[in-house]
């Protein structure tokens, strides 16, 4: 009914003036529309006493209303048009929803997400977001478009032992397997998923991409200790084209820095740890500084040393970062960021024993103490007091990292908002390290290898956001400049002395521009759609220098110190030729994505997503003779198709997802016979698809269980021109299967967890699908007391950690002594390289100080 039909009634019924008027008014209010709705933390839990603004977008009056002990809230007696709806409460961002349509004597349902605020304004939000953590500890969120899932801070602080880094973070989560065989956090750990490798992957902190520039590995163990990290996002996508990254191909992993909170925290922390592994840790937290509250500061320092798993593979590392953060007013802040770690080690070029070193010393053998040789044994075929090639002094490996980046972010008003960081990173690894298991120190060819692997970053990540009734568009850009230094010389490994030419020097300069521009549409209030691109620009500049293994001699000759020449004797040396040879390669790609999202109802929403993400070639393709590339090969491109469901329930959660990926693999070359410039052709291109699903129960009396799995393929594509066509891509298990059964009741956390990798192959040095690994499992204990509100102690804490409880020795991974062919059976060998899990490893730490009422 409307207003004119009641006047039209009011006429013939004159004679009940009283009534009509009151039966006016009554039909007045109904007229009106109404904005009802539901707001949720992060982890669907719903927020009780948020504040709820409605606004007219044609400047008619607003209302207010306030959620109750569901989450609900009611804004009724509003004219038709469109509306903005703001959003707050203690502890969260401001949520802005534009464009809410409201129609005569209608309602409109909204569900409201808030996400947690930088500097935390109350105690008692924080309990809802701990308890919220607690409850989910890993898992995907409500306004997904991709699989991806969060890990929360609950399970890296109280679930994994404080030695651990990154790769141990992501070990729980579907699809994804971690090695290192020098154990937890003692070494460059690996991880895997979906048949993806280090690599093939990007990986941020804080927005902020970080890769090696030879080509997009990682080093992150040596930039971020755990005590650094306090949330993972884990994509396994491409993701939209605001995401940052060199090698999106198939996914990212986004580690975040711990937030700065609203009052002071310190503690001192001790572990002690198997195989002798010590570390020292001090966390400071000023909370807010001054009358006004805007400033906060918060560092953390410690020191660890170990002896590693594997023998004689000690480690000593120092690091410390600090944060600090300006609130300007409530929408524009500045932070900054400094990080800086330092270790020592003496880990080999080759990381994992021998068969026959396995088979006579045990599964963690690596290297020895003896300096000469002075009885026969496996690694010294004569007493003759010569050079022990396996002891570990003849083994120095010095890494330097640091992390610096000034943010600033502002809410222009308006729909506008702008967030920039410029950044600079940097990591320098010298190593020093015998080569093989002959020892020679003639100046000829001497076993002995000085090795520089030196990079310094420096760039900015910039988006810029209009949010309207339509839906929000942005825009923005990554640019990142990078200088390179690295060589290789062979060197005595008793005095140190360098060859005067070695296997290769390079200076080179990498800049990468990533401009993009994406809309996200508000097609209805519960149907999302995202559309852009992003141009992959790559430039890379070198100065190859003269060297006897890869560009040679640059229009010099090859020749040999003659006998008079003292120590140089034998050696090889380039005689005339240029010093070093120039030259570039350029490398552009267009990527584009299309994602939708539909929330069926409050707590269920259902993604589809298609994403291309690429990378580029390493530097590696241009050391050939003279250095003569051309036409260098043309980024890999990986298209990704994904659909996938969220489902968050008072009690358990639900999160589903479907992929198919095709991706090209890495370029071969032959040299042209008439120019001797390498061409390079593609090689089959692989197809990986599969499904994955993780799910939490919330059992009650603090008890519940979380698990995931994964079935899925990665194999090359069948074609008899490519020799693997048909054949499984290396390291993709066809399953893997996680399950922890945890419970978190008032100062208690426990948890127990199980990770079963199934069946994958290693290449054999020509072709994958060819070394069997067999399926493996590690099973992990956690206790944890923490002291709560009730004690001038609270924070202080006790924690027991227990990796590979069950003491597995499995190989999981097997390098070849001898390659082999596509009909030539993999045979083993004593000399092939065996990496073996690391033996069980147990820990304890106690941790004293002052921390907030939670």
């Amino acid at each position: 009914m409307n207003i004119s039909r009641y006047r039209g009634s009011a006429v013939a019924f004159a004679a009940t003036l009283v009534m009509t008027f009151f039966a006016a008014g009554s039909l007045m209010a109904q007229s009106g529309g109404t904005i009802t709705g539901t707001v949720l933390d992060q982890a669907a839990k719903t927020i009780t006493g948020a504040s709820i603004t409605v606004k007219s977008e044609s400047g008619a009056a607003s209302g207010t209303a306030t959620t109750g002990a569901e989450g609900k809230f009611s804004v009724s007696g509003l004219a038709a048009g469109s509306y903005t709806v703001e959003t707050s409460a203690p502890g969260f961002a401001l949520n802005t929803r534009r464009g809410v349509p409201v129609t005569a004597g209608g309602t409109q349902d909204v569900s409201i997400t808030l996400n947690v605020d930088a500097i935390s304004q109350s105690v008692t939000v924080q309990e809802t977001i701990v308890l919220a953590a607690e409850t989910a500890p890993m898992g995907n969120d409500l306004d997904a478009t991709s699989a991806k899932t969060i890990i929360s801070s609950a399970v890296i602080q109280n679930f994994m032992a404080p030695v651990a880094d990154f790769a141990e973070v992501i070990q729980q989560a579907p699809g994804a397997f971690s090695l290192n065989p020098n154990g937890i956090g003692l070494g460059q750990g690996k991880s895997f998923f979906r048949g993806f490798a280090d690599g093939k992957y990007s990986m941020t902190f804080d927005g902020i991409p970080f890769e090696d520039t030879n080509d997009p590995t990682h080093h992150s163990w040596a930039s971020f200790p755990s005590q650094w990290i306090s949330s993972t996002e884990f994509d396994r996508s491409p993701g939209v084209p605001s995401t940052f990254g060199p090698s999106n191909f198939g996914g990212s992993i986004n580690l975040r820095s711990p937030e700065l909170q609203a009052d002071p925290d310190i503690r001192g922390t001790f572990t002690y740890a198997s195989f002798n592994t010590k570390l020292y840790s001090l966390d400071f937290e000023s909370g807010q500084l001054g009358k006004e509250k805007k400033d906060s500061i918060l560092f953390n320092i410690n020191a660890m040393t170990s002896d590693g798993y594997q023998t004689f593979n000690k480690q000593q590392r120092d690091a410390g970062y600090a944060k600090f953060q300006h609130r300007f007013s409530s929408r524009t802040t500045l932070s900054l960021y400094s990080g800086v770690v330092d270790i020592w080690n003496n880990t080999p070029n080759t990381t994992n024993p021998t068969r026959a070193q396995v088979a006579a010393f045990g599964n963690n053998y690596l290297l020895d103490s003896t300096p000469t040789c002075v009885a026969i044994s496996l690694n010294c075929p004569a007493a003759n007091g010569s050079p022990d090639p396996y002891y570990y002094g003849y083994n120095t490996y010095h890494v330097q990292t640091d992390f610096e980046y000034l943010a600033f972010a502002s809410d222009l008003g308006d729909g506008w908002k702008f967030d920039t960081k410029a950044y600079t990173t940097r990591y320098w690894n010298k190593q020093f390290y015998q080569s093989g298991s002959t020892v020679n120190l003639s100046t000829a060819s001497p076993s002995g290898v000085d090795k520089l692997n030196g990079y310094r970053h420096a760039g900015d990540t910039a988006i810029l956001t209009k949010e309207s009734k339509w839906g929000v568009f942005r825009t923005g850009m990554w640019y990142d400049w990078a200088y390179t230094d690295r060589y290789q010389i062979p060197s005595n490994i008793i005095t140190q002395v360098d060859t005067p030419f070695g296997n290769f020097h390079e200076h080179f300069v990498t800049q990468t521009f990533h401009p993009f521009a994406e809309y996200e549409w508000h097609a209805t209030p519960r149907l999302v759609v995202t559309a852009g691109i992003k141009a992959g620009d790559y430039k890379m500049s070198l100065n190859q220098y003269q060297d006897v293994k890869t560009v040679l001699c640059l229009g010099g000759t090859l020749t040999t110190f003659p006998a008079t020449a003292g120590i140089w004797a034998g050696a090889k040396n380039c005689v005339g030729g240029a010093a070093f040879v120039s030259h570039s390669g350029n490398y552009n790609t267009w990527l584009p994505t299309l994602t939708a999202r539909y929330r069926v109802w409050q707590q269920w929403s259902v993604y589809g997503e298609f994403a291309e993400g690429n990378t580029i070639p390493p530097s590696s393709v241009f050391d050939v003779a003279g250095g003569n590339v051309l036409t260098p090969p043309k980024p890999t491109v990986a298209k990704t198709y994904q659909a996938g469901s969220v489902l968050k329930k008072n009690r358990w959660t639900l999160d589903l997802d479907a992929y198919y990926i095709h991706f090209q693999n890495a370029y071969a070359n032959y040299l042209d016979p008439a120019t001797q410039e390498p061409v390079y052709y593609a090689t089959a291109p692989s197809n990986t698809k599969g499904f994955e699903a993780e799910s939490h129960v919330a059992i009650g009396w603090g008890l519940s269980v979380y698990g995931n799995v994964s079935f899925g393929s990665a194999k090359y594509k069948a074609d008899p021109h490519f020799a693997m066509g048909g054949r499984w891509v290396a390291n993709a298990p066809n399953n893997i299967e996680g399950l922890n059964l945890l419970w978190q009741h008032r100062n208690f956390d426990m948890g127990l967890t199980f990770k079963r990798v199934g069946r994958y192959y290693n290449d054999n040095g020509t072709v994958n699908q060819a070394i069997q690994i067999n399926p493996f499992e590690l099973v992990n204990l956690f206790a944890n007391y923490t002291v709560k509100n009730q004690s001038y102690l609270r924070g202080s804490k006790i924690q027991l950690a227990i990796n590979n409880l069950a003491n597995a020795h499995n190989v999981v991974g097997i390098t070849p002594a001898t390659a082999g062919t596509v009909t030539t059976p993999f045979v083993a060998s004593p000399n092939d390289l065996l990496n073996l899990l690391p033996g069980r490893s147990i820990s304890l730490t106690i941790t004293g100080g002052y921390a907030p009422r939670r």
